[in-house]
C-alpha cells in the first residue's frame, strides 16, 4: 500500500514537473551590447528540456530511495543527475562556442570594414 501511494505520489510529481517546465517562459533572446539578437535553437531547447526532465527523475528516485530505504534507487538517482548536470554543461560549452565564433566573426569584420 505504502508503495502504491509511493509510486503514485512520484508519478504525479514527475508529471507536474514537466507541465512546470512546459510554462517556462522562452529564455529571453541573448542581448549583446550592440543589441543583436541570438535565437535559440530548437535543439538546445530540446536538450535543456531533456536535462530537466533528468534531473527531476533523478531527484524524485533518489527521495524515492530515501523513503524505502533503498540504496540503490537512492544511487541511481544521483546518477541521473550527474548525468543531467553534464547534458548542460555540453549545452553550455556548445553555446560558448558559438558566442566565441560570432564575436571574432564580428572583431574580423570590422577590421575589414576600417581596411576599406
Amino acid at each position: 500500500m505504502r508503495l502504491g501511494l509511493l509510486h503514485r505520489l512520484a508519478s504525479f510529481l514527475a508529471v507536474a514537473a514537466l507541465g512546470l517546465i512546459a510554462l517556462m517562459p522562452l529564455p529571453a533572446m541573448a542581448m549583446s551590447s550592440d543589441h543583436r539578437t541570438i535565437p535559440i535553437t530548437l535543439a538546445s531547447m530540446a536538450n535543456k528540456v531533456d536535462a530537466k526532465a533528468k534531473a527531476v527523475e533523478g531527484k524524485l528516485e533518489s527521495a524515492a530511495g530515501a523513503l524505502t530505504g533503498d540504496t540503490g534507487k537512492q544511487i541511481k538517482g544521483n546518477a541521473k543527475q550527474v548525468q543531467a548536470s553534464a547534458m548542460n554543461a555540453g549545452d553550455n560549452l556548445k553555446a560558448g562556442t558559438k558566442s566565441v565564433a560570432k564575436k571574432v566573426g564580428s572583431i574580423a569584420d570590422n577590421i575589414a570594414n576600417d581596411k576599406s
